[in-house]
């Protein structure tokens, strides 16, 4: 038995496959319902595996898990676009965007330089002194692939128990571990830890080794009806050195909705989705500097998620934990999955699979 903490897609994708190798799994969620945390608190946008350095597991596992992820959507009717994107640049900001092109080359992943005339046939409403078009990103309803992972874990007799935490992780007698629920004993041979946020709380009840997850809150504001049509696909300004992450930019969903964000705060809980949220005119400047012809009275406030980051606000980087502890040879790491993660998922899942199979091999 192995189980897994962690109902979000990293831990839903490294059951599903466990189970597709023969081994039994039982899956524990602390929330009712598997994927309502940062899963299904995102864009839903799928990452080409641009940015991050060549060598990292972000950018390996999201240049992998994408296709896997592209390839389980039409097989399985989950609603999503191969749509591109594109990254803009201001005046001055020409040589930030040829800083993106390289890293992406570097990366073998493929980029097209497009001039302002480009832009505009793609995006009227854009300002932009030149750009870059990722033809392989695109978005995925992240609501419709968690149901079909879920799905496909209890169809290979994988064991889904949703308002489940750990309360123990103790060493058993006959070796392995037994993970203690509030209404049962499970004795398992490995423990597999895609608690999200959780991680660090996990790693501390199973013995295992000291590191912090940051919660990092983003929010999201959303275009009115009418201001909708001014975006036509994903859009994002050239990330600058300076800052976290890819920046504040506009994801148009299939259903026709554009989205604005994410936002970065780093916060102390890891449960506050609505305390102090940004009021709508927070969205307006950044908005703008990517639609200019955009008003106040054309956004709505929108929703907000916690991503589950491995580095402090004083830091720029950290790659995914994906790994076996080094103190509970029972316990393998799948933390600090921030983005890529919903991209590289598929693939997360097959390497947390590999891990556990080494280590039930030794």
């Amino acid at each position: 038995m192995i189980v897994v903490i962690g109902a979000g897609v990293v831990g839903l994708a490294s059951a599903l496959a466990l189970a597709r190798r023969g081994r039994a799994v039982t899956v524990l969620e602390r929330q009712r319902r598997p994927g309502s945390g940062a899963s299904t608190r995102n864009s839903g946008v799928i990452h080409a595996g641009l940015h991050h350095p060549p060598d990292s597991l972000k950018t390996r596992l999201c240049i992998e898990g994408r296709e896997r992820l592209y390839t389980l959507a039409r097989a399985r009717g989950v609603p999503h676009v191969r749509s591109g994107k594109l990254i803009v640049a201001r005046a001055g900001e020409e040589a930030e965007l040829d800083a993106v092109a390289r890293r992406a080359r570097a990366n073998g992943v493929a980029i097209v330089e497009v001039d302002r005339a480009m832009v505009a046939k793609r995006e009227p409403h854009v300002a932009a002194v030149a750009g870059l078009l990722s033809p392989e990103s695109g978005w995925i309803d992240a609501e419709g692939f968690v149901r079909v992972l879920a799905g496909d874990v209890a169809r290979a007799d994988g064991v889904l128990l949703p308002g489940t935490a750990p309360i123990a992780i103790e060493p058993a007698r006959g070796g392995g571990v037994t993970v203690v629920t509030p209404a049962e004993r499970i004795e398992a041979d490995a423990v597999v830890n895609a608690a999200g946020l959780y991680a660090d709380d996990v790693s501390a009840l199973a013995g295992g080794e000291a590191f912090t997850i940051y919660p990092c809150r983003g929010e999201y504001a959303e275009l009115a009806l009418r201001a909708r049509a001014l975006v036509n696909g994903p859009v994002y300004p050239v990330p600058h050195h300076s800052g976290h992450g890819l920046g504040v930019h506009l994801t148009r969903l299939l259903d026709g909705s554009v989205w604005i964000g994410p936002t970065i705060r780093y916060q102390t809980d890891k449960a506050d989705y609505e305390g102090d949220r940004l009021p709508v005119e927070a969205f307006l400047e950044p908005a703008r500097a990517l639609v200019p012809a955009l008003t106040l009275s054309d956004l709505r406030l929108g929703g907000c998620g916690i991503r589950a980051k491995l580095h402090p606000a004083s830091e720029r980087y950290a790659d995914f934990l994906i790994r076996r502890d080094v103190r509970n040879p029972c316990l393998v790491h799948a933390a600090g999955i921030d983005s890529p993660g919903l991209t590289a998922s598929l693939a997360i899942g097959e390497r947390v699979a590999k891990l556990c199979i080494g280590l039930l091999d030794d």
